[in-house]
């Protein structure tokens, strides 16, 4: 071999040392990228497990919640309609039909709109009963009017009178 192709050859050799050294240094990097990938990836995966724990806790705080809602709810209800009956039986002339509601609040609208309409029907009452009524005790005497009267009827209405 001639010094120009051992020249050529060490070059070559160079060249592929070198070529070997960037790949050894990528690979490194590479690798290095990977185990910080694979950091990140456990950090996530931890972050991800306490959420999850989060998110069940507060589901179980929400399902509570929604519970103890449901539970004064129903207390509401039970206390309004206790309401609503106490309301009736110290207002006789209230039809329960009229007073309804499911809280306290409702069964006063409701209340008032059936003391209203009470109240109405009264009044109407009231003025229908007025115009038909007949006065107390008996009639004033008044003597009958005889000029209608034939004069058969009027020797029968004397002699009546007679007695």
């Amino acid at each position: 071999m001639t010094e120009e192709e051992l020249a050529a050859l060490e070059e070559r050799l160079a060249e592929a040392e070198a070529e070997v050294e960037r790949l050894q240094t990528t690979a490194a990097d590479r690798e290095a990228r990977a185990a910080h990938l694979d950091e990140t990836l456990a950090e996530a995966k931890a972050e991800l497990a306490s959420r999850d724990a989060e998110l069940a806790a507060l589901s179980d705080e929400v399902a509570a919640a929604r519970s103890e809602a449901e539970e004064l709810r129903g207390g509401l209800r039970s206390a309004a309609e206790k309401y609503r009956q106490a309301v009736l039986a110290s207002r006789a002339e209230v039809p329960p039909d009229l007073v309804g509601g499911e809280t306290v609040e409702e069964v006063d609208r409701q209340l008032e709109a059936a003391l209203r309409m009470v109240a109405q029907l009264k009044s109407h009452l009231e003025s229908q009963a007025q115009a038909q009524r007949v006065p107390t005790g008996a009639p004033a005497r008044r003597t009958p009017d005889t000029a209608a009267l034939t004069p058969t009827e009027k020797i029968s209405y004397g002699l009546g009178q007679r007695k």
